[in-house]
């Protein structure tokens, strides 16, 4: 899958592992580090898993439009889909098997 960023602060530590580590230390910055890597090998999101260990889903409410992968408890990593306009199915949600690009938003605590 194609994975952009946000923002480039936020590109170059997670392009680094030295800055990873000092912004989210050793153990976030190792299941970050899978995580994107995880991301950047799937073809299309349905092939990451919906349940644990990733857990990908879609949020909701001030989060719509956002989905997230676990991290370390309780953080996770949010990013969105790339596409203009965003693949939907027919009842009106996100086609999983037709998003191939996403953008990295952040690492965050949704609670």
């Amino acid at each position: 899958m194609d994975v952009r960023f946000s923002m480039t602060k936020l590109q170059k530590i997670c392009n680094s592992d030295a800055n990873m580590k000092a912004e989210f230390g050793p153990q976030m910055a190792k299941k970050l580090q899978q995580r994107l890597m995880e991301l950047k090998a799937a073809n299309t999101l349905d092939q990451i898993s919906r349940v644990p260990p990733p857990r990908c889903h879609e949020h909701t409410g001030n989060n719509k439009g956002k989905l997230t992968v676990d991290l370390i408890h309780p953080y996770r990593l949010f990013f969105r889909p790339n596409h203009d306009p965003v693949p939907v199915k027919a009842d009106g949600g996100l086609d999983w098997e037709k998003v191939t690009s996403i953008v990295i938003l952040g690492v965050d605590d949704p609670h």
